[in-house]
């Protein structure tokens, strides 16, 4: 009875994994599809952001007036060290949209301030980083912002209804000095097929431990 009941859970075990396994492999088809649609959206051609439908990584365009006295810094690490993203608001004919200027180091004086004048941006089009960053809450009371949540920047800054999510500017070959733009990281980890083999290596030893029980001891 013992043995029978070993055998049971060993065979449940197998099912389980070989579960996981063919689980991991269609989540490695979805991520390289992933992978594929935004690796097309960054290299294609930009787009008005009308008509980019909130598609992340998508090359935009946009044309307005920014809002200098709106601007918000967020707190960034990049490959030019520690600092801030530039997030200034920019008023186009479809309403207000947030863009990330670039990065900028502290201490850095904004010298657009009470700049008027219409320009155009082309970026990624990025999602919105609600609630903060690692184990910090953004705290719009005191301006300290860990993460590009859209919808807190705008009510910090009372700027009524603005679009779902930011834009990340490309860095311009015009443009000298601060904010840089177009440090935008595309990274997606791509670890399923050691997890599928993982979990089918995991199968095949509990199959065997099955199968072993099966057998009779000899005395």
């Amino acid at each position: 009875m013992k043995r029978a009941i070993l055998i049971a859970l060993a065979l449940i075990a197998t099912i389980g994994f070989v579960a996981l396994g063919i689980w991991q492999i269609e989540r490695r088809a979805w991520k390289l599809d992933l992978i594929a649609r935004v690796e097309a959206g960054i290299h294609a051609a930009p787009v008005p952001i009308a008509e980019a439908h909130g598609d992340e990584y998508r090359r935009v365009t946009a044309t307005g007036t920014f809002l200098h006295d709106k601007s918000v810094r967020v707190q960034a690490l990049t490959e030019r060290g520690a600092g801030f993203w530039l997030l200034t608001p920019l008023r186009t004919a479809q309403g207000i949209v947030l863009v990330n200027r670039g990065f900028v180091p502290a201490g850095w004086r904004d010298l657009c301030e009470g700049a008027q004048g219409g320009v155009r941006v082309t970026g990624l089009l990025r999602l919105t980083e609600p609630g903060g960053g690692f184990l910090r809450a953004n705290d719009p009371r005191a301006g300290r912002w860990y993460s590009r949540d859209v919808a807190a920047i705008a009510a910090a800054r009372g700027l009524g209804p603005v679009a779902s999510f930011f834009v990340d500017a490309d860095a311009s070959p015009h443009k000298v000095g601060y904010p840089v733009g177009g440090l935008t990281v595309v990274r997606f980890n791509n670890n399923h097929l050691v997890y599928a083999l993982t979990w089918f290596g995991l199968a095949g030893l509990s199959g065997f431990a099955a199968f072993l029980l099966r057998k009779p001891r000899r005395r």
